[in-house]
């Protein structure tokens, strides 16, 4: 069988393994890419947070994506009922952006991988790893083409971004079980038609079931005039919903009067989906010459929209590491990279805990709140989650439990 040699292998051309390439190229390493799909593809995870760009901006892809023209975002709104309340996320504690984008993922992957190709990364599509020896000095992976055939590449370090593919994990039994309950998700992308008064389409939506707090819906509105649209809940709960997956969606929609009305003129012209167990972790970010980014190597959870900024981070870390590494120096990858990387993610974790148990629905819907802790608040849900500097990261659980026993008190 051919034998191949490379410097770096990323698994996948997502979000993750484009910026990882791009990071790398920019240091002189030759980046070979191997993804299973053929891009443009579907995706979901359209909504982008602030933070993502500063990453985008450091791989030299932040011109091709503001040229794109995608859907504008400065913020996030939450509704329940007739409770209505929103972040701007240009006002937040945390320096750094803004603004983002509501993409189409397909689109914007495409773009991204295409920006990493230009910087001198090869991206072989229709490639799939099917196995992985990472006991020797040098990694190798067996890979199969389009046409059926076997090759292998011998690499000196291997990121896997290969997302809910999740590569290595699995081939290496490297997965653990989430502490999370399992969910579900069903989605779409619609035509929606919502009229321009009374609705902000310069922010992701988030949408709490008017009777079960831990069910919520999300719109992300596009810059064409259509929407993501998706429901997430136990999936105890949506095994009580009957019919196709679309009729399961719009069922789900008609339970909540404002999304109803908001959707009444809505074309349903893209079948639903559902996926499920999305929710995964692993035993370590890192092994004997690879690393794991994004969502392959752990994904909480859709309601903060993290994923992305997660995947960037992840990208930037490992990137920087390897600099390191090919400069000659040892590198402590628990240190160095998995616990940098945890840090934010388990203030995120933090706050999709506090969601889904109803604590930080009562902090942001609270009729007092103190603009200095929404400053904090806001800094998070923009994806500044590595911020030390703000309280609600560096102490986040006791700092939300503080506050929710707060809101609980009588007025």
């Amino acid at each position: 069988m051919n034998i191949e040699q490379c410097e770096i292998l990323i698994i996948g051309a997502g979000p993750a393994g484009a910026v990882a390439a791009a990071l790398l190229r920019q240091q002189g390493r030759q980046v070979l890419i191997v993804e299973r799909e053929q891009f443009p593809r579907f995706s979901i995870g359209e909504s982008l947070l602030p933070q993502s760009m500063e990453y985008l901006e450091q791989a030299g892809m932040l011109q091709a994506v503001v040229e794109a023209g995608f859907q504008y975002k400065n913020g996030a709104a939450f509704v329940q009922g007739d409770r209505y309340t929103e972040f701007d996320f240009r006002h937040k504690f945390s320096k750094g952006w803004g603004t983002t984008y509501q993409v189409q993922r397909a689109h914007f992957d495409s773009i991204l991988a295409n920006e990493a190709e230009k910087q001198g990364a090869i991206i072989r599509y229709k490639h799939e790893v099917i196995a992985v020896d990472v006991d020797g000095n040098k990694p190798r992976v067996t890979v199969k083409n389009s046409a059926g055939q076997h090759y292998i590449i011998e690499a000196r370090f291997i990121l896997d971004a290969s997302g809910f593919g999740r590569v290595l994990p699995r081939l290496l039994q490297l997965e653990t079980p989430s502490n999370f309950p399992v969910r579900g998700a069903i989605f779409t992308h619609i035509e929606d038609n919502i009229p321009i008064n009374g609705f902000d389409r310069n922010k992701i939506r988030i949408i709490i079931h008017p009777q079960h707090c831990d069910v919520w819906y999300w719109l992300i509105p596009f810059a064409n005039g259509r929407c993501s649209l998706g429901v997430v809940a136990e999936t105890s709960f949506l095994a009580r919903y009957q019919g196709t997956e679309t009729e399961r969606l719009q069922t789900l929609i008609n339970e909540d009067p404002s999304t109803r009305q908001l959707l009444v003129n809505a074309k349903w012209d893209t079948p639903a989906r559902q996926i499920i167990g999305y929710s995964a972790n692993v035993k370590s970010l890192w092994g004997n010459n690879y690393a794991l980014l994004g969502n392959a190597g752990e994904f909480l959870d859709p309601v903060f929209s993290s994923g992305v900024t997660i995947a960037f981070k992840s990208a930037s870390l490992a990137a920087a590491a390897l600099q390191r590494l090919f400069a000659g120096e040892n590198v402590d990858w628990e240190n160095e990279y998995a616990v940098p990387l945890k840090k934010g993610v388990d203030t995120f974790r933090t706050f999709v805990e506090a969601w889904y148990a109803g604590g930080f629905q009562k902090i942001i819907f609270h009729e007092n709140q103190q603009p200095e802790i929404r400053l904090m608040i806001a800094s998070i849900l923009a994806g500044y989650a590595w911020d030390q500097k703000n309280p609600y990261v560096s102490a986040s659980k006791r700092r939300l439990n503080v506050l929710e026993a707060i809101c609980d008190q009588p007025r």
